[in-house]
């Protein structure tokens, strides 16, 4: 895989952005950098959850994926095919499905973050609504994927949805769970191979082994929902839904999301354009609407701890100045 740099107006070979320091790494320097680090009530921004790249991932229009619940109907969308995989799953509730038909738009900003959970951005510490008491987990609103009345969720619960999102024939035998079982099931003529969110896992879980196989080796899927890698968010979605077709379809012939170079050099994903810097920071811009919502709801979050705290503290003392009384069985020794 070669990289597009964005052009520039210097004399000499060194591009514009090269002088902006973008540490040398292969993906991720551990998993404990992939998550995204936040304080209680601090906002998740769209540079968080890459907000630019999952707007490409579910209004792409390419409808290429087989329906895992009748492989004879039409070919699907990704954002259909993930929220079917959702809407599925043995974990999803009978509220949650109620609301995901009731609001359509309800169904892709949960998908959306089921989706950052899934690549692991999103961890199971973290919670979605603000009267979570639990000192486990913390609080996070986002303003950006929160514009329907509910997404009322914590992480685990969307954990374990996407845990039991499997095919029909996966319930009673364990999921692939190797790139390599994922091809043997699609050699053996299966089509998709696994379901979408399990396929994503797979890939998130082998994402350094697979960095020299559809990369070039300086980069690995993971890095591909991690801010500051400075490559354009259209071709990191385009890079994604090829390698989800290259496994849930078919690995040979020609993939919808080719370009020129993937379709040279087989087996490596389409170009990563590097944007400039004035690029860059045009993509994932939060709305003057979405600071103020988030504001908000950091306060309210705030405040609501505030009188958890009180009412602790009231409890306490209730407590402490309660009577004592000696019992029976104590008198009886008097």
């Amino acid at each position: 895989m070669s990289f597009i740099p964005p052009p520039s107006t210097s004399h000499n070979m060194i591009p514009a952005w090269a002088a902006e320091a973008i540490p040398p790494r292969v993906g991720y320097l551990s998993r404990k950098a992939l998550p995204i680090k936040r304080n209680d009530a601090e906002p998740l921004t769209r540079e968080d959850v890459q907000y630019a790249l999952l707007s490409y991932l579910f209004n792409n229009q390419r409808a290429v994926f087989t329906n895992p619940t009748n492989p004879k109907e039409p070919k699907l969308y990704f954002s259909d095919l993930y929220v079917t995989a959702l809407y599925t799953s043995s974990k999803c509730s009978k509220v949650l499905k109620e609301k995901m038909l009731e609001t359509p738009p309800f169904s892709i900003e949960f998908a959306k973050i089921s989706l950052l959970t899934n690549v692991g951005r999103i961890n199971t510490t973290m919670a979605f609504f603000p009267e979570m008491k639990t000192a486990l987990r913390t609080y996070h609103p986002v303003p950006s994927l929160q514009k329907t009345d509910g997404n009322a969720q914590d992480a685990p619960r969307i954990k374990n949805c996407l845990k039991a999102a499997v095919l029909s024939s996966e319930l009673k035998t364990a999921p692939p769970s190797t790139p390599e079982e994922v091809l043997a099931k699609l050699r053996a003529g299966q089509r998709p191979s696994t379901s979408v969110v399990n396929l994503i896992f797979v890939l998130a879980n082998h994402a350094a082994p697979l960095s020299s196989v559809h990369f070039d080796g300086s980069l690995n899927f993971l890095d591909l929902f991690l801010p500051n890698t400075r490559f354009a968010a259209a071709d990191r979605g385009k890079a994604f839904l090829w390698l989800l077709y290259h496994y849930l379809e078919d690995e040979n012939a020609p993939n919808p999301f080719d370009d020129g170079y993937s379709k040279e050099h087989p087996g490596k994903i389409p170009q990563l354009r590097q944007l400039s810097t004035a690029e860059y920071q045009k993509e994932n811009v939060d709305t003057p609407e979405e600071i103020q919502w988030g504001n908000m709801m950091s306060n309210q979050r705030n405040l609501f701890l505030q009188k958890l705290v009180s009412s602790i503290e009231v409890e306490k003392k209730a407590r402490a100045s309660a009577p004592h009384f000696v019992t029976g069985s104590l008198l009886h020794l008097f």
